[in-house]
């Protein structure tokens, strides 16, 4: 249910993208698109002598891994169009981008995933200008990558939150940030520390102990249960009209610290992401 302009808390929600809103890495992906060979043994051995930050090791292979070098722009869309997306991100976005009673919300999505794979990805359902991944710039004869111009990765997703914070002048206690691996502990520590939100969609024993919660499901819904629960100070019995009114069913949840979430879409019902 939309609320009127100017009288809604409003709420910055950034996502993550690799294994937050997807289920694979999407370097994996591509490494599997261009033939390229050991591209977790590549990711394990730039984190054991920490010479990128954490999630910015696919940057650094297109930069430097022999492999890597015939990339280009088309090989990055494909990719995109190849990755496994977790169900239901368009409900979640629709609801985001309509709100409910008092709450408005602004959702982003930032990963060092380069920008053309997420896009491709989440084309149709999540607007390219609230996208922030990679930006790499590319040869104008060859097509090959040139360079990398920004690395959303580390404390450079830091620098983005409080980016959107700005443009969208928002207090900090107003953000809540969602990912799933050791590249999101300097964002989600950053958040905490001012009274943003953050939850973890993984088991990832570094985000246990600094998300204020973790999501564990297959459905990109899921994450609108602690918000709604943690956040708003909805009642169980509410949350579950909401996800019925959008045509799911809280069909499981364990509810914990760590809430084990199993959604549902409802056979012959239609999706509405109006909260009536």
């Amino acid at each position: 249910m939309s609320t009127a302009p100017g009288l809604a808390k409003h709420f910055l929600v950034a996502s993550d993208f690799d294994q937050t809103l997807s289920f694979n890495d999407s370097g994996l992906v591509l490494s599997e698109l261009i033939g390229a060979s050991g591209f977790q043994q590549k990711v394990e051995g730039l984190a054991r002598t920490n010479l990128v930050q954490q999630g910015g090791e696919l940057a650094y292979l297109l930069r430097h891994d022999p492999e890597f070098r015939g990339v280009r722009r088309e090989h990055l869309e494909e990719t995109g169009r190849r990755v496994r997306l977790r169900s239901n991100i368009p409900a979640l976005v629709e609801f985001l981008e309509r709100g409910v009673d008092g709450c408005q919300f602004s959702f982003f999505v930032i990963s060092a995933a380069p920008r053309e794979v997420i896009q491709s990805a989440l084309a149709g359902v999540v607007s390219p200008d609230h996208i922030f991944g990679t930006e790499l710039d590319y040869d104008p004869d060859s097509g090959e990558v040139r360079s990398i111009v920004r690395v959303p990765a580390g404390y450079g997703k830091v620098a983005v939150i409080e980016e959107l914070e700005d443009r969208l002048e928002l207090a900090p206690g107003r953000t809540i940030y969602v990912g799933d691996g050791s590249s999101d502990v300097h964002v989600m520590l950053h958040v905490n520390s001012r009274d943003g939100f953050t939850i973890a969609v993984s088991q990832n024993k570094q985000l246990a102990r600094i998300a204020r919660s973790t999501v564990l499901s297959d459905n990109a819904f899921s994450v609108m249960v602690p918000i709604l629960d943690q956040v708003l100070g909805w009642s169980s019995g509410d949350i579950r009209l909401l996800f019925e009114s959008n045509g799911l069913t809280l069909h499981e949840w364990e509810k914990a610290r760590t809430d084990r979430v199993t959604v549902r879409s409802v056979p012959g019902v239609a999706v509405n992401a109006v909260a009536s």
